[in-house]
């Protein structure tokens, strides 16, 4: 497979349409609902709350306050990339048993066979699935606040968001190849150097993510889609890298 971003946002179109089949809608189901009640909670604070961090980055009284008009395009991209993190990370956290599952139903549909380490009840997976989304929060936390830090900071805050959303691409390549890797037993670390391997091609899958969670509606499905998505990656390509 080609290493570029349009290949990887390929994958996240075929994950789409895998949720669809009627054999994995009830494992789409409940990470579904965990997806309309934290997106909705954080939508609805983070619009209440943007004015006020525009008058906190900005202050009209500033002489900088001419940007505003500008800058506030890129800060509400910035907010609404916030949210998708956020949801991200505290969605993942309830449903990660569940995309577990789902990883293992996609990748039977596509080799026929379910990996040797998967399997079992929701209780089974329940640890193993939390200490995953707690390496990757760690990861998250220790790069997203000097990002955050950047924002503060006039002048390199103009730049802040695109930074952002680079690395928000990553780490949602990162956040939901964890699920067929892990099924596989592979580590964090592991999974890192092979999503490097193919370094565009993750950077496509999680940018396509992104955005697909920026749309009303479709954001709701993007979670599982990205899972089953990520499925295909590792199926096709992720699988063969070399450590």
């Amino acid at each position: 497979m080609p290493n570029n971003p349009l290949t990887g946002a390929r994958y996240l179109i075929r994950g789409f349409g895998l949720i669809m089949r009627p054999s994995l809608r009830r494992f789409v189901l409940i990470p579904l609902l965990v997806n309309i009640i934290i997106f909705s909670l954080l939508a609805w604070f983070g619009i209440s709350q943007f004015q006020e961090l525009i008058d906190w980055l900005l202050p009209e009284e500033s002489w900088f306050a001419f940007l505003r008009w500008l800058l506030w395009p890129l800060f509400a991209l910035t907010m609404l990339l916030v949210i998708v993190y956020s949801f991200t990370v505290l969605a993942n956290l309830v449903a990660a048993p569940f995309n577990s599952q789902l990883a293992e139903q996609v990748e039977l549909i596509l080799s026929g066979s379910s990996p040797a380490q998967a399997g079992g009840s929701i209780m089974k997976n329940l640890i193993p699935a939390l200490k995953s989304e707690l390496v990757k929060l760690g990861y998250f936390l220790i790069r997203v606040i000097p990002l955050l830090i950047l924002f503060a900071i006039p002048g390199v805050n103009i730049i802040a968001p695109f930074l952002w959303l680079l690395f928000n691409a990553w780490f949602l390549a990162l956040e939901y190849a964890d699920y067929p890797m892990a099924n596989h037993n592979l580590d964090f670390k592991t999974q890192h150097i092979r999503l490097k391997a193919a370094r565009l091609t993750s950077l496509g899958f999680g940018g396509s993510t992104t955005l697909l969670m920026m749309i009303p509606v479709l954001n709701f499905l993007a979670m599982p889609a990205a899972v089953a998505g990520a499925t295909v990656y590792w199926h096709e390509q992720l699988q063969k890298e070399h450590h």
